[in-house]
């Protein structure tokens, strides 16, 4: 999920940004009132294909808000520039995440997505779903500050792997800023995650294994 293009140029920032546990009217200011964010409100991976049919918009932005202050961990991380939210990635445990579940790309990873390799116990696995970069702040460093929070925030809370689902440009030469919600290949490659399967063409599932 990508914030909405601006109509009008929008420079490049290359103001260094920080990042921390996502607090909700930081996220409110950065999904806004408008563009694809303001809509999904990060909720299409957490509802099944029915329950995401059934709700508006407000309701998807109150499951969000919920998340918030319920004794879990915040649902993401944030990046700032001075100041302001300019990106956002969601990370949580993949079990709060029925849509990714049920995904072809998870099942056609078959046993190389298991939570339980070979005959050790079971790892937590948490899973990276989302980014958002806000206009302006694209292609400046935010996604892989969010990458990297986005672990930090899932390891500290007792993932045991961190898991992501990008998308491969070269073989989807198509898709454009709108499609890459996912985030890239490179840049969890980048992040040091390594590749379990890419049995849909264009998607690949990755992992970061928690460090022993």
């Amino acid at each position: 999920m990508t914030a909405k293009r601006s109509d009008s140029p929008v420079p490049v920032t290359t103001a260094p940004v920080t990042t921390a546990p996502a607090e909700w009217p930081d996220v409110e200011r950065l999904f806004g009132v408008r563009g694809e964010p303001s809509r999904c409100w990060c909720r299409f991976f957490a509802l099944t294909g029915a329950e995401w049919n059934g709700s508006a918009p407000g309701d998807r932005k109150n499951q969000l808000r919920e998340k918030f202050g319920a004794g879990t961990p915040a649902p993401g991380v944030l990046a700032f520039g001075d100041g302001q939210p300019v990106g956002w990635c969601a990370v949580e445990p993949r079990g709060c995440y029925p849509r990714i579940l049920r995904s072809q790309v998870l099942k056609a990873a078959g046993p190389a997505a298991s939570s339980q390799p070979g005959d050790g116990p079971v790892v937590p696995i948490w899973s990276v779903s989302c980014f958002v970069v806000a206009p302006g702040h694209r292609r400046s460093g935010v996604a892989a500050a969010l990458l990297q929070a986005a672990v930090g925030h899932a390891l500290a809370h007792g993932a045991g792997m961190v898991e992501g689902y990008p998308v491969i440009p070269e073989q989807r030469p198509k898709a454009g800023p709108a499609d890459l919600y996912h985030g890239t290949l490179k840049l969890f490659l980048a992040a040091g995650f390594e590749v379990v399967s890419d049995a849909v063409p264009g998607r690949a599932v990755v992992r970061l294994v928690a460090p022993s």
